[in-house]
């Protein structure tokens, strides 16, 4: 789910003393909480063969710890879905339908149909030559089919009963640029946009351009500068969202999504601009270390897509990793930098991530903002 990439914009540098920091953001923010409310959630995996005693005991260490909503990816399988939803909610938890929208990893319809995949600029198909890694099976968001798949899988979420959203992952186009701390894992230089990393070059991408633009963009002297190609493919993902938006709300649903740190990152490294979709809510993962930043790049980041948000209706929940945070004190840091630069919550990647003291951190940060 997150692999992220740096866009050299510049960099925001706050020196302070963390405790007396967190000790004065606290008091910033403990204010505001009450009245506009600030929750905490974790994204999770199911699994069919799990137990109801263990998805019980699961959520219960969540709300204990004073996480109020888990993201549950069931491979969009909604019986599954059905079967949890009770389990969480009885706990006092609410729950989002996670599910990976563009990017179909083992998706027995799709595969059927090789040509729903999209095309690299060198015309390989991700249907048999993946980008970075195996699971990348990117499905197409201008061909018909494709897409009708997707939304028609989004729906059976939707349709499932007390759930509070359907969570849209990987909607966007596969990473034009990786993350600066992955580079060396796959021995690549990415200072240009590199063609076999650039997608989608398929014959209904390249179709429906032409009848757009009257030029087709495998002719294109420097796609990287065609701002004609680069907003076709940035409102192909965003027509598939705004669907996705109708159809949820259709079933009294919410629409959230995952996304890349703020939206002119996202807008290079994987044709993303979340500002500009109709959606309930974002979570934007605000990954620090995979950009080799450090921890107030968290407040950094989640600035950028408040201001881009100002005025919409649009939220914004921060994305904390995890297994990139040094300490507990890091961990409290970050919850707070999100608070007070404008996100309504955070959410943890991921709920096996979590140890004691981190859920012990989560618990002691909330009750902090609410005195």
């Amino acid at each position: 789910m997150k692999y992220i990439t740096l866009l050299l914009l510049g960099y925001f540098f706050i020196s302070f003393n963390a405790t007396d920091y967190q000790n004065n953001t606290a008091e910033k923010v403990k204010n505001t909480t009450a009245k506009r409310g600030f929750k905490f959630g974790v994204w999770t995996s199911a699994d069919t063969k799990k137990s109801d005693a263990d998805y019980t005991k699961e959520f219960k260490k969540y709300k204990d710890a004073g996480i109020d909503e888990v993201l549950i990816n069931t491979g969009a399988d909604p019986k599954l879905l059905r079967r949890i939803v009770p389990l969480a909610k009885k706990e006092g938890l609410k729950v989002h339908a996670w599910i990976m929208a563009m990017n179909r990893p083992g998706d027995s319809v799709a595969l059927q149909h090789p040509d729903w995949y999209q095309v690299s600029k060198e015309g390989k198909s991700c249907f048999d030559n993946r980008p970075y890694v195996d699971y990348y099976q990117w499905l197409c968001p201008t061909r018909k089919e494709s897409r009708e798949h997707v939304l028609a899988l989004v729906e059976e979420l939707a349709k499932v009963d007390g759930i509070e959203s359907v969570h849209l992952d990987y909607i966007r186009f596969p990473d034009i640029f990786l993350p600066i701390s992955l580079l060396p894992k796959y021995n690549l230089v990415q200072d240009v946009e590199l063609p076999q990393f650039d997608f989608c070059y398929c014959d209904e991408c390249v179709k429906a351009f032409e009848k757009i633009h009257h030029k087709n963009p495998k002719q294109s002297h420097n796609t990287s500068i065609d701002m004609e190609w680069k907003i076709f493919r940035l409102n192909a993902i965003k027509a598939v969202v705004d669907d996705a938006y109708k159809i949820v709300h259709k079933h009294n649903k919410q629409l959230t999504a995952a996304v890349f740190p703020y939206p002119e990152m996202a807008d290079h490294m994987v044709r993303q601009r979340w500002d500009k979709w109709n959606i309930d809510e974002v979570y934007p993962m605000i990954y620090h270390s995979f950009y080799d930043e450090e921890i107030d790049w968290v407040g950094y980041a989640t600035k950028q897509g408040a201001a881009d948000l100002e005025n919409k209706k649009t939220k914004i929940n921060t994305g904390i990793y995890i297994p990139g945070l040094k300490n507990d004190e890091e961990l409290k840091e970050a919850i707070l930098l999100a608070k007070e630069n404008g996100a309504a919550g955070v959410s943890f990647f991921d709920g096996n991530a979590l140890s004691e003291s981190n859920l012990k951190t989560i618990k002691e940060t909330k009750a902090s903002l609410n005195k």
